[in-house]
């Protein structure tokens, strides 16, 4: 008994030291990243379009689920969570001590980060691409290597290995955010087999469910390599205010990013209600297909004016507004349509989330007046947001 009270002590702190590493440092999700462009109080009846969510929210039987549970809300209710795990397992083809659950999956995308990289490794990313595993980077006191998209808006894996041979992981989001263009599995595997030794490839999956033509690197995480792939129940699933996400690899590379994390919990609601969309057998094919339809509408009437972007098989894409991303971001926000950001290496381009077709409809217009000059920016400029360390270092925020 001596030995096992030891032990236990032993654990409880080495987990609470990590917590706290992982407190004191910010972890940046997409609405952090999208409220760094601040705008003035937004109406309740504004178009926000900005951050990559799914107007829809979560499904039908996610939301019952959600009813169900909540007079178990004063309890923990692990078992949910296990019950999400199986159930996700089972489909996947996956053991369980390969996934783990994640107030979504903006927190192993930065612990991992946190975790293979160092001022000795670096953090290898797309650009333009999700910029969250960047602040980790800097955490880490690890350099950074933005590396150009290919012609296709693939992820250059060729270039990213010649750019960083000290490389620590490599990130690859397919479909990427912002372009919402896929990396092949092929390329993927390419780089698997020459990234340097010791070194993970991170794939973001986020928006996979929302790609048909998407395959997914999940089979070279059962192959045992050196492979984490980021899932999230924020995007097609429409539960981004719910939090729920996995991240999904060998168990010896789980604990690397545990320790760096420390413990985890879902809250109950999040875990039912994935749980019950994961058997919902018809989500992911109807709400793409709902997905798909009103990006295409909106693809066809750019086109039919005459305007550029980029083709894309997620809900965003780029958009090029022909002079400075910046004004069009404040004009369009003056006409209550709240777009998304723009990249410092695109800067003429903002992104677009995919909304409902009459929330489509009014970007529409308001981009059209914009364009032809008919509407101005008539809002002060966005300013930059000087994120602080919060009061209480435990707190974390997830938004």
């Amino acid at each position: 008994m001596p030995e096992k009270s030891a032990f236990s002590r032993r654990s409880f702190l080495h987990v609470s030291a990590a917590a706290s590493a992982a407190a004191a440092l910010h972890v940046m999700t997409e609405p952090i990243l999208a409220a760094q462009a601040l705008h003035p109080p937004i109406p309740k009846d504004a178009v926000i379009i900005d951050k990559n969510e799914n107007p829809l929210g979560p499904c039908e039987v996610a939301r019952q689920a959600i009813v169900e549970v909540i007079p178990q809300g004063g309890r923990y209710s692990f078992e949910l969570t296990d019950e999400l795990i199986k159930t996700f397992c089972e489909q996947e083809g996956l053991k369980p001590d390969y996934v783990r659950a994640f107030s979504g999956s903006s927190t192993p995308l930065h612990e991992g980060v946190m975790a293979f990289t160092s001022p000795q490794r670096s953090y290898v990313t797309g650009d333009p691409g999700y910029e969250a595993g960047t602040f980790a980077a800097k955490g880490a006191g690890a350099r950074t290597v933005k590396v150009p998209l290919a012609k296709d808006y693939s992820h250059d894996v060729h270039a990213m290995l010649s750019a960083a041979p000290d490389g620590g992981l490599f990130y690859i989001a397919s479909p990427n955010n912002p372009t919402g263009t896929l990396t092949s599995h092929s390329d993927i595997e390419y780089l698997v087999e020459h990234k340097p030794e010791g070194s993970v490839v991170m794939v973001d999956e986020a928006y996979i469910h929302f790609a048909p033509t998407a395959v997914s690197a999940i089979d070279l995480v059962k192959a045992g390599k050196d492979v984490i792939v980021l899932r999230t129940f924020s995007k097609l699933y429409g539960m981004a205010g719910l939090r729920c996400g996995f991240a999904i690899a060998r168990p010896d590379i789980q604990q690397k990013i545990m320790d760096h994390t420390g413990w985890t919990f879902i809250p109950v609601t999040a875990a039912v209600a994935a749980t019950a969309s994961l058997k919902d057998p018809n989500i992911v094919a109807e709400r793409r297909k709902v997905n798909t339809d009103v990006r295409q509408q909106t693809f066809a009437w750019l086109d039919a004016n005459g305007y550029s972007y980029i083709p894309s098989e997620s809900n965003c894409f780029l958009l090029d507004t022909r002079q400075p991303g910046k004004q069009v971001i404040q004009a369009m926000a003056s006409q209550n349509v709240i777009i998304g950001r723009i990249w410092p290496s695109m800067p003429t381009y903002v992104r677009i989330t995919v909304g409902t077709q009459p929330e489509m409809e009014k970007f529409q217009v308001a981009f059209q007046r914009v364009m032809k000059g008919t509407v101005t920016a008539s809002v002060p400029g966005p300013k930059k947001a000087a994120w602080k360390k919060p009061a209480d270092p435990h707190m974390e925020m997830f938004t």
